[in-house]
């Protein structure tokens, strides 16, 4: 099983870089590229110099993150987890709903690890890499320290052992996970202001959301969704004058 693993682990961290690169390479283009979309949040455009960082640390987070995903691959092959390709095996309403539920576990996990990363003792070893673009590339959705990444990979994994999930529906998540953390760090807003005071934008993690927590350091420690910075009293808000 050993030789399984290590293979299995570089074949996903293969993936997990390429995807990295290809998604920010062409997120960054389009939004970027000439007079770009949608509304700038940086205070300048994204350095190439901290891109070159981002891209680095990013690429040395890839086999942390696959190792724990290349474990949860090793025992589903050997009937160990509770993922399941057919999709007959729970009812159909499931796959929407342990869809939900991975998105709300998911979230709650990480607004209390990412805001225990952020106390004085944890900050400048486990997460000041990441918070070192204070103006933010899509390049910096997957930069992390090594300490964060082995802090937060195998949490989905390790509920793909006990909560039932279709391969597909496992998948679709990890698209979304993919496609918020590069929309949220592009340092744009691409959905209109009026948007994002209606829902379900209201409720949700956005560009606009997150671009504070780089600027301020000290709130909005959402993944998904708003409600536990508005919970536990971290939500930043945007003051008249530019942060």
């Amino acid at each position: 099983m050993l030789t399984d693993l290590l293979v299995t682990t570089l074949a996903l961290s293969l993936i997990i870089g390429v995807r990295y690169i290809v998604v920010g390479v062409v997120t960054h283009a389009l939004l970027w590229r000439g007079a770009g979309r949608g509304r700038p949040l940086n205070h300048r455009p994204p350095d190439r110099r901290r891109m070159r960082r981002e891209i680095v640390a990013s690429l040395i987070a890839c086999p942390i993150y696959a190792l724990p995903a290349a474990l949860v691959l090793e025992w589903w092959k050997r009937g160990g987890t509770a993922i399941y390709d057919d999709p007959n095996t729970w009812p159909l309403w499931w796959l929407p709903a342990s869809f939900v539920i991975y998105l709300l576990a998911h979230d709650a996990f990480y607004y209390w690890v990412h805001r225990g990363l952020h106390h004085p003792r944890v900050f400048g070893w486990a997460h000041a890499e990441h918070h070192r673009s204070r103006d933010p590339s899509a390049f910096a959705s997957f930069a992390f320290d090594p300490a964060e990444a082995a802090a937060t990979a195998w949490f989905l994994p390790a509920l793909a052992l006990v909560v039932p999930i279709h391969w597909g529906v496992a998948l679709a998540l990890l698209t979304l996970m993919t496609a918020t953390a590069v929309l949220n760090h592009a340092g744009r807003e691409v959905w209109p202001d009026a948007w994002l005071k209606r829902a379900p934008l209201r409720w949700l993690i956005t560009a606009t959301h997150h671009d504070l927590h780089h600027k301020r350091f000290n709130g909005n420690y959402g993944l998904y969704f708003q409600m536990w910075d508005r919970w536990r009293s971290t939500e930043l808000k945007a003051s008249p004058s530019r942060d």
